[in-house]
Order: structure tokens, then C-alpha cells, then sequence
């Protein structure tokens, strides 16, 4: 499951990274089918990146790799738990 999710990741990561930001994939979960990735560049600040997140990725990946549930930002949960991207 992985390497399917890792090749619909190549797929959509260039338009991405045409608004300056990334993806990176952190784990699959297989077995609860959850994709942790987190999402990096630009998408940090914006709004609309919990947009990207749910209805670009998820979307996709549910559509093209069976078993996938669920799309997390690792980013976000690391965020709620008082950690940030950018360190001083």
C-alpha cells in the first residue's frame, strides 16, 4: 500500500509545489488505513491547506489506492500538542 500511495503522492506533489509549497509522506497504516503526511513550504501558513489536505489528497488517495481511510497532517497534530514547524 505504500508504494501505491507514494506514486499518487508523485502525481499530485507538482501542483503542490507550483504554490510553493510540498508533501512529504511520514507512514501508512496499513491496517486502520490512515496516510500521515505532513504538508510543508508555503501550505504551512495557508488557510486553505486543511483544503488541500482533505479534498486534494485524501480525495485522490481514497480514489486510487484501496484501503485508505483517512489523510492526517502530521504537521497539524504536532501544532496541537504546542510543537511548530519552525523552531527559534
Amino acid at each position: 500500500m505504500r508504494e501505491q500511495v507514494e506514486k499518487v503522492i508523485e502525481v499530485i506533489r507538482p501542483a503542490i509545489q507550483a504554490d510553493n509549497g510540498d508533501v512529504v509522506l511520514h507512514d501508512v497504516d496499513e491496517a486502520s488505513g490512515v496516510v500521515t503526511v505532513e504538508l510543508i513550504g508555503a501550505c504551512v501558513s495557508c488557510p486553505a491547506s486543511t483544503v488541500t489536505l482533505k479534498a486534494g489528497l485524501e480525495r485522490i488517495l481514497k480514489d486510487r489506492v484501496p484501503g485508505v481511510t483517512e489523510v492526517v497532517d502530521a504537521g497539524a497534530a504536532a501544532a496541537q500538542i504546542g510543537e511548530t514547524p519552525v523552531s527559534l
